[in-house]
């Protein structure tokens, strides 16, 4: 018999590898407190959070008061306006907040070229209210070229938006102005004189989106008469 045997005969805690040493003094501490835990509080008993008392039995706001009352005075800071000094000065529901004014005006666009002349209003995310060509209002074929018949038309497109109570809705307008026919100058006429005394003090902005060509393909040919 080896001396490794009877080592491990003798002495068989001293053999065992460090890894699995165990403290016999440590499990039996821990199985004692285990158990001692066990028995005095059952496995069935769970904690429960203490709930926060209603405001019927100690008096004070509720949770939807103070929500109320976080909300207004979070939108008192905002708009500059001292806060209320107690929950009870808040009303039973919260302050409406005022639809704010669109920083996008509305467009009247007016497009001119050697043959028509159109008229739009669109709202300022570029939806039509209203639009209107020479042809609406009873000009034919060459008829609606002329200067006399864009005339007619701005002040037969003002009227219609008075009709339809857009000039007392609108608050910004932005002209908008296209191409080089006559009808470019007789609308502006209508708005400069006694029709669109209205809409002129309410005009923030005017620009022209005439289309600038260049590159792509070859022009057509210029007609030449004579």
């Amino acid at each position: 018999m080896g001396r490794f045997t009877i080592s491990r005969l003798l002495a068989p805690d001293l053999v065992r590898p460090l890894s699995k040493s165990i403290c016999p003094t440590t499990t039996t501490t821990v199985r004692q407190w285990t158990r001692l835990f066990s028995q005095s509080r059952p496995a069935s008993d769970v904690w429960n959070p203490p709930q926060q008392p209603s405001a019927q039995q100690n008096g004070t706001p509720g949770a939807q008061t103070w929500d109320r009352l976080v909300k207004s005075v979070m939108g008192d800071a905002l708009a500059g306006r001292p806060a209320a000094s107690n929950p009870e000065d808040l009303s039973g529901t919260l302050p409406i907040e005022e639809e704010e004014d669109s920083h996008e005006p509305y467009h009247f666009h007016i497009y001119s070229h050697k043959h028509n002349t159109h008229i739009t209003l669109t709202k300022p995310n570029r939806d039509a209210l209203l639009s209107l060509s020479c042809g609406n209002i009873g000009f034919k074929k060459s008829g609606r070229k002329h200067y006399d018949s864009a005339y007619q038309l701005g002040a037969y497109f003002i009227d219609k938006m008075h009709q339809k109570g857009l000039v007392k809705k609108i608050n910004k307008l932005e002209v908008v102005l296209r191409g080089f026919g006559a009808g470019r100058e007789a609308v502006v006429k209508v708005l400069m004189g006694n029709e669109g005394k209205l809409l002129r003090g309410k005009i923030v902005r005017v620009s022209d989106s005439t289309r600038l060509k260049f590159g792509g393909t070859r022009s057509k040919r210029k007609r030449r008469l004579g």
